[in-house]
């Protein structure tokens, strides 16, 4: 066989380093598997991978409830908030000439025993419901996260004692707690956030303990404390940051039990003392002409009542599912 009849692709057999003028180049690039999938599917830009916190927010926007829940109390709060500007009423000065007149084009949901618009009273009354539950929940979700931060990460004795007290607590029906002490002091605004956060704090208590057990041991906090930080900053700048998550599900609910016990109370006759009024209160007073079908009276107040503890549950529930895309990650 002749070097003639040779292909010019294979090398000369006397030279093998040597090609016949044919050089082929061979480029090969690693890609992840699951990328190449996704981004093939279109999920995602080929080789940038989405971030913890744009998949929980996607995560989010599919629960239809929980972008419902979003809505529904960004409406409340322009509705009692930004509603008083646009449609302002006098809700300090009785007027019996107006008593328990219908809906109609001057009173849209008509007045009350009073002579008040009931639209009106419903956006002030609003304001008081959700200030008091808003910041209730707030405090509550505080306290119970430092509270079960320190038990969780400290342990030991301290945390046996730290949790028995919340446990002894927590036997205590939460509505019979608050209204003992409502009882013993004038419901005011303060009184009534200070009451409903003291009672409010425990389930999230536990819920943060249980974190800071399983956070207590990891590698960050550990290496923290090798190189020096107290106990101080491992609580507020490693557990309760990294317990966030549980945190802000809690603090959906907290709202909703809040602004619940509030309306209770006051239904009760344990609120806010007029002239002011929340819902529970205009609820209250509405179910005592039940049978003169003064609809008007009852059915508005009870709408807001429902709408505005169903919305933070709805998020809640959107927020755990978010939140559980981040521990799958972690």
């Amino acid at each position: 066989m002749s070097l003639a009849s040779v292909p010019p692709e294979f090398p000369d057999p006397e030279n093998p380093s040597a090609t016949t003028g044919l050089v082929t180049t061979y480029d090969t690039e690693i890609v992840d598997p699951d990328q190449a999938v996704a981004a093939a599917a279109g999920a995602l830009p080929a080789g940038k991978p989405r971030s913890t916190f744009r998949r929980g927010l996607e995560v989010f926007l599919e629960n239809k409830l929980a972008v419902i829940g979003v809505a529904i109390f960004v409406f409340m709060l322009l509705f009692c908030f930004v509603g008083p500007l646009l449609y302002p009423t006098n809700q300090l000065r009785v007027n019996f000439a107006n008593e328990f007149i219908s809906p109609n084009a001057q009173h849209l949901l008509g007045t009350d025993a009073s002579g008040f618009d009931v639209l009106g009273r419903l956006m002030v009354a609003g304001q008081i419901s959700l200030e008091v539950g808003l910041a209730a929940a707030a405090l509550a979700t505080i306290m119970g996260v430092l509270w079960g931060a320190i038990a969780g990460y400290f342990g030991g004795v301290l945390d046996s004692a730290m949790m028995r007290l919340v446990d002894a607590l927590l036997s205590i029906p939460v509505l019979f707690l608050a209204i003992v002490v409502v009882t013993l002091v004038t419901p005011t605004k303060t009184v009534l956030i200070l009451v409903i956060a003291l009672t409010s704090w425990l389930t999230t208590s536990r819920l943060v303990r249980g974190e800071a057990l399983s956070l207590r041991t990891r590698d960050y906090v550990q290496a923290m404390k090798v190189m020096g930080g107290g106990s101080r900053r491992a609580v507020l700048r490693h557990i309760a940051p990294n317990a966030i998550g549980t945190i802000m599900v809690n603090a959906t609910f907290q709202v909703a039990d809040a602004i619940a016990l509030i309306v209770a109370l006051s239904y009760l006759g344990l609120g806010i003392r007029p002239p002011q009024q929340d819902w529970g209160g205009m609820l209250s007073d509405g179910i005592q002409y039940v049978n003169d079908n003064y609809w008007w009276l009852i059915f508005p107040a009870g709408l807001c009542i429902v709408l505005v503890i169903s919305a933070p549950i709805f998020i809640g529930e959107g927020l755990r599912d978010a939140v559980e895309v981040r521990l799958q990650r972690r």
